[in-house]
């Protein structure tokens, strides 16, 4: 009779089926995947071309929905398509036209503050890095109970526990398109009257 656990079962049996250095297919494109997003997202930061970098956002985005694919979160890869690469960049976009930026390079686009920004971004990412592993570090994922990218339990968890989140950034987005809107429409109200005062003069 074995000493061990289900659980502790089911994770030696998993162990001795695939390790490191015998990936499985969706491992392989979960890495190649990841990789790419990774490079769009290091183009989209680096580029000087303000809708490049709208675009290139596009594809980092989408290869964040294709991870959640590989990870079996269908609903969770559908919200990311429907809310992130439909709303989101289109409301980069708007802002982008609304604000009248620069299609073609702009000096005003690089503060030449660089590695400034690169040590600030590793900082950040240590940081996440470590608070995720050490909030996850003794869960672990109940296989045998309903998928956890399902509709039921992403609702579930949104709605009791990330709510407020939730709330604040659709608040922080309408904040974004009301403020494109207002120096949009103040571009517009004094560009007639410089124009008279240059005919005056």
């Amino acid at each position: 009779m074995s000493d061990l656990t289900p659980a502790a079962t089911t994770l030696a049996a998993a162990a001795t089926g695939h390790g490191f250095l015998s990936p499985t297919g969706v491992e392989i494109a979960f890495l190649l995947v990841g990789l790419a997003t990774l490079g769009a997202a290091a183009v989209t930061v680096t580029t000087k071309q303000l809708v490049h970098a709208a675009l290139w956002l596009v594809v980092a985005l989408g290869g964040i929905a294709v991870e959640y694919l590989l990870l079996t979160a269908e609903f969770i890869a559908w919200v990311q398509v429907l809310i992130y690469l439909g709303s989101v960049v289109v409301l980069l976009l708007f802002g982008l036209m609304l604000t009248k930026a620069p299609i073609g390079r702009s000096p005003d686009a690089d503060s030449n503050n660089r590695r400034v920004a690169l040590g600030v971004a590793l900082l950040a990412a240590a940081s996440l890095v470590w608070v995720v592993v050490d909030a996850f570090r003794t869960t672990w994922i109940d296989l045998d109970g309903p998928a956890q990218g399902s509709t039921k339990v992403s609702g579930e968890i949104l709605f009791q526990h990330w709510v407020l989140p939730f709330e604040a950034l659709s608040v922080l987005l309408l904040a974004a398109l009301i403020g494109a809107i207002v120096l949009s429409r103040r571009d517009a109200a004094t560009g007639p009257e410089d124009h008279t005062k240059g005919q005056q003069r």
